[in-house]
């Protein structure tokens, strides 16, 4: 099975030096020249993955039409970008595994949903789980989700991308998984603003539970089921992104919680806090499922520049106690 890569970030190039671990062929699509020269002439991706060397049989190109002949295409682009990125795609009717993490702006669809108008004949399937892009092309252990419709699909591709150091757990809940990446985004930066703000390690303790809470209710009125939510690519991948500076999202609220701008810290950054762009999306099909989510209203709230850290967060912690769940 030859796989496609959709991305030069570090993400989409962990994933093409996983795929070709074996010495596989990859092609890997990046936009940028210098990415796709750096890894076919020096096999490494300066700009988004330095001091990884990667496998020789990854070939990278700025054509899109070279992916026709993959087997198998891994989306690997911003969320926002995906639906106009496979829409310039040779029509697919293979496998197509989504690794983008978010909701889509005009429409709230979901990835899945978005690739299954632009790419019909296509198989859909999502990966997600708890994963630092350096770690998984470093080789360190890492487990991850593989979410399919198609169960037969589902494990051809779990053998073809399955690795020692790269374990990969089936499910049919395609929904669910998507829930938990898109999701998990935003309350890392909450989690990071009370990071910034040296609130402590309880705060954050209590931000990650309130949140999964938050998660858990806005999937479940979407379709997902709550033990996907609970499993890797749900609580697995929030605990990662919530708990290290090496998460985009956490870094930028630790940015946010030092009273520097949403707009100041996202202008100098060279990748993607997809929480900053997921957030209103997700405050909006909250509100429309009538899907109470606090954390999710704070996060926009700062992002928005609507409200000062110190009221947010004190407006968080001076809710009304109840009963929990």
């Amino acid at each position: 099975m030859r796989i496609g890569v959709i991305g030069g970030g570090a993400w989409g190039t962990a994933l093409a030096q996983v795929a070709a671990a074996h010495g596989e062929p990859v092609c890997l699509w990046a936009r940028e020249h210098d990415v796709v020269r750096c890894i076919n002439t020096e096999h490494e991706n300066r700009l988004f993955l330095a001091g990884v060397k990667l496998s020789p049989s990854i070939g990278a190109s700025e054509k899109l039409d070279d992916l026709a002949g993959c087997d198998a295409v891994l989306a690997v682009v911003p969320a926002q970008h995906l639906r106009g990125i496979l829409a310039q795609l040779p029509r697919l009717s293979g496998p197509l595994v989504l690794c983008a993490k978010g909701i889509e702006a005009d429409t709230h669809a979901l990835m899945s949903e978005a690739a299954a108008q632009v790419q019909p004949d296509a198989t859909v399937a999502v990966l997600s789980g708890p994963t630092f892009a350096a770690e998984v092309a470093q080789g360190l252990p890492t487990a991850v989700t593989l979410a399919c419709g198609d169960a037969m699909v589902a494990r051809a591709l779990a053998e073809r991308l399955g690795r020692k150091n790269f374990r990969i757990y089936a499910s049919d809940d395609v929904t669910g998984a998507e829930i938990g990446g898109a999701v998990k985004n935003v309350l890392a930066i909450a989690c990071g603003v009370a990071e910034g703000r040296g609130l402590g390690q309880n705060a954050r303790a209590a931000l990650i539970a309130r949140g999964f809470a938050e998660m858990t209710r806005y999937g479940l009125a979407r379709g997902g089921r709550a033990e996907t939510l609970a499993g890797l690519s749900g609580l697995g991948d929030l605990v990662l992104t919530c708990s290290s500076t090496q998460s985009r999202n956490f870094s930028l609220g630790v940015g946010l919680g030092q009273g520097i701008a949403a707009a100041e810290l996202m202008a100098d950054r060279a990748t993607v806090a997809e929480g900053a762009f997921t957030a209103p999306v997700l405050r909006e099909s909250a509100r429309k499922l009538d899907v109470d989510m606090p954390v999710v209203e704070a996060v926009c709230a700062l992002l928005e520049g609507s409200a000062a850290v110190d009221d947010v967060m004190t407006a968080l912690l001076s809710r009304p106690q109840r009963a929990e769940g």
